[in-house]
């Protein structure tokens, strides 16, 4: 499976210039993330886990587990995360149809109330994310860093060292809180908040 670890600097700025890839940040912080729950097993886990590092991070829900879910949601919201919309079936914009595809953001969106959008796999057209952006209001949110967690060949330490040797002041961190990356993350998460917290990081949820 090939993927970027750390998104090259000319793919923000010349092909994906309107996107968020990483925040401004004046003290030394972090920005997780967490695609595809809420999941109970994994969510659950992220979130008791962040709260020992007292640690705020953004959760980007699909619809359909929130639907599933909504209680586990509340939590998320409760102890001061922030959430963003990762449509309602997890659809691959390069694959979908415009119009079942800014249907599935909308019916996400009567669950998540938020201005976040992060398209699943990171593909979405350029006439999708202007449409996104301009008619639905939408903050295209992508990544620096990729852990890797969803790569059922990756070993666990090869997931904490992805994120260990990339990540920096502002980058924004991609985590998936499902079963099929549970393993990678449940190693690589408290592992990566124990090293950068101890180098100073504190770990905040994305605005905007």
């Amino acid at each position: 499976m090939f993927y970027l670890v750390s998104t090259p600097w000319w793919i923000k700025r010349w092909m994906y210039p309107g996107y968020l890839w990483s925040m401004s940040a004046k003290e030394k912080k972090i920005y997780l993330s967490f695609d595809d729950g809420p999941y109970p097993p994994a969510t659950t886990f992220v979130l008791d886990t962040l709260k020992k590092y007292n640690a705020k991070a953004t959760f980007f829900c699909i619809g359909k587990n929130v639907a599933e879910h909504p209680d586990l949601y509340k939590r998320i919201l409760a102890e001061g995360h922030a959430t963003g919309n990762h449509t309602y079936h997890h659809l691959n914009g390069w694959k979908t149809d415009d119009r079942v595809y800014f249907d599935d953001i909308l019916q996400a969106s009567k669950y998540i109330d938020s201005k976040l959008f992060r398209p699943p796999y990171g593909r979405i057209t350029r006439f999708q994310a202007k449409h996104a952006a301009e008619k639905l209001g939408l903050n295209i949110v992508m990544w620096s860093v990729l852990s890797g967690d969803f790569d059922i060949a990756l070993p666990p330490e090869k997931c904490l060292n992805n994120v260990k040797k990339s990540a920096r002041n502002g980058s924004v961190i991609v985590f998936h809180d499902s079963a099929k990356a549970m393993e990678r993350m449940a190693y690589a998460l408290p592992e990566a908040l124990e090293y950068f917290s101890g180098k100073g990081f504190v770990f905040d949820k994305i605005t905007g």
